[in-house]
């Protein structure tokens, strides 16, 4: 049984009565089979963004380089994998302390990313955090599994837009980002899409075509990127 009986009785009886199997509910979690059907894995990955306070603009994304495939030599949000008895929560603050020596953050969750190829390895969904700090409060130093650990100038360019029939809108955006004294430059084309004026905009961003990112990382910066220039610009 995956929780403590006494805890699980307590909190999932519901009304007591029995399944059509006849069971109540120990006897079914007792009997209850998780590997029965292929399990997705559970990542987290921490967008933590720095800020112009004077100018109240989003500048810098910080990046981790991976020390191991996939996508080995390429950048990445700082994140990992999701221990099984472990918050999401708690597993963002660990992965972003481990490989960049940065805790205590205040971060929000931002979006949840599924797409059942965004991995090589297995079907991994990744839950995305986002964090906010003045330009130069934080120190990064890589660990663990990160090779090296940097702040990226962040610059987001719509190249194109187009209304289509049924009322979506469709962008695409050129998303640059650099840090010189690495010497490093990525360069990615997102696309977003929305329903506008909707109650419910629906507005997803999609992963074209990138350089030195790793997986779909693109799509979350600017998603969060964006989400957080929004943010700033509603605050008086």
């Amino acid at each position: 049984m995956y929780l403590d009986k006494e805890k699980a009785v307590k909190a999932f009886m519901g009304t007591g009565e029995k399944n059509a199997a006849g069971e109540d509910l120990v006897t079914f979690l007792e009997k209850y089979d998780p590997h029965k059907y292929q399990n997705p894995c559970n990542t987290v990955d921490m967008a933590v963004f720095a800020y112009n306070e004077s100018e109240k603009k989003v500048t810098k994304v910080l990046l981790i380089q991976r020390g191991n495939h996939p996508s080995i030599g390429w950048w990445a949000l700082p994140g990992g994998f999701v221990e099984y008895r472990e918050n999401l929560e708690t597993a963002a603050a660990r992965e972003l302390q481990e490989e960049t020596g940065i805790e205590h953050l205040n971060f929000e969750q931002l979006k949840t990313y599924g797409a059942y190829d965004r991995d090589p390895r297995t079907r991994i969904i990744t839950t995305a955090y986002i964090a906010l700090v003045p330009e130069g409060l934080l120190h990064e130093k890589a660990g663990d599994d990160a090779k090296n650990a940097g702040w990226f100038t962040i610059k987001d360019t719509e190249i194109s837009r187009k209304n289509n029939a049924d009322g979506t809108v469709c962008a695409t955006h050129r998303l640059c980002l650099e840090n010189k004294e690495l010497a490093v430059r990525t360069e990615s084309q997102v696309r977003v899409e929305w329903s506008p004026g909707a109650v419910l905009e629906n507005k997803t961003y999609t992963m074209e075509h990138t350089t030195l990112l790793a997986s779909d990382h693109s799509a979350v910066i600017l998603e969060g990127y964006e989400y957080l220039v929004k943010r700033l610009a509603d605050r008086p």
